[in-house]
């Protein structure tokens, strides 16, 4: 397993990376929002998007997201979907679980109450 880990000033988002079972996880913490969307868009998109990508995101520890963090949840399943991968959402907190569900998201992308459901389903 890989373990990876940016810090950010509170407030701001963290992002820790492994791997479980072949599968790229990202625990993020903290706000999602413009000022972040670069480091989330590079975190989730790795240079070689060739091979197929499953992704499982835990937004467990994400307290804020907007139109910005969606920006970039949408490229990434867009780029998953082209390889033949995936994307997953895990464990939102209400506030980000109202917004994904405002948009629409949550019927685009596969979204799950909790971490383990999101690797089993």
């Amino acid at each position: 397993m890989t373990e990876t880990h940016r810090a950010a000033p509170a407030g701001q988002l963290s992002i820790d990376q492994t791997r479980r079972d072949g599968i790229r996880v990202l625990t993020l913490r903290g706000e999602i929002d413009h000022t972040v969307k670069a480091q989330l868009t590079d975190a989730l998109l790795p240079d070689d998007h060739t091979t197929p990508m499953r992704i499982v995101l835990d937004l467990s520890g994400v307290t804020f997201m907007d139109s910005s963090g969606i920006n970039a949840l949408v490229t990434t399943h867009q780029a998953t979907t082209r390889t033949q991968g995936w994307l997953r959402l895990a464990a939102p907190q209400e506030a980000v679980q109202r917004v994904l569900h405002v948009v629409g998201l949550d019927d685009v992308i596969d979204c799950h109450p909790t971490l383990e459901q999101a690797f089993t389903a």
